[in-house]
């Protein structure tokens, strides 16, 4: 066990190095795991977005304006959700990805070549969503294993909104 001088000691040189000492209660170990997956969170919710938002501006058809209006919320609410999930990457001490490389190589959402027809769209938002629903609720065991109740808290909060979104849509595919 490092002695009280041995741990200021490493925290001094931290600060010297730029890195502050990150002591909230989770490992060093368990934070990088949940990073990892909630970049992959965030590279999903990014490609989400941009899907949702690439619809909005290019749908057409008889459902226009309710398709228009409804994917505007959707990747409004999108685009605050990504500040959420990678200020949480960084609150853990990490770097968030943040370029389109990055995303596509973690995303497990594929992104959508051309225009397609409205009913389309709509079915590749409900896949899309419940990938990103799927993405979250894959890390709840790192996350409840390390006790992490924020991310948790994130999560179940992503998982709502995801299911419900996917919910809606598939709605519109009813006859």
């Amino acid at each position: 066990m490092a002695s009280k001088k041995q741990d200021k000691q490493e925290k001094q040189e931290k600060v010297e190095r730029g890195v502050a000492r990150i002591d909230i209660g989770l490992s060093e170990v368990d934070r990088a795991k949940i990073a990892d997956g909630l970049s992959a969170l965030l590279a999903d919710s990014y490609t989400l977005y941009l899907m949702t938002h690439n619809f909005h501006w290019n749908v057409t058809g008889p459902m226009f304006n309710t398709l228009h209006v409804m994917f505007m919320q959707q990747y409004t609410e999108q685009w605050t959700a990504l500040d959420l999930i990678a200020e949480r990457i960084r609150a853990l001490g990490f770097p968030a990805p943040g370029t389109y490389k990055e995303f596509v190589e973690r995303a497990s959402i594929k992104e959508i070549e051309g225009v397609p027809k409205a009913l389309d769209m709509i079915r590749s938002l409900v896949a899309a969503q419940e990938a990103t629903a799927r993405t979250a609720r894959s890390l709840f065991p790192v996350v409840n294993d390390a006790n992490d109740q924020p991310t948790a808290d994130l999560l179940t909060q992503r998982l709502e909104v995801h299911e419900k979104t996917a919910w809606m849509l598939r709605s519109l595919l009813e006859d």
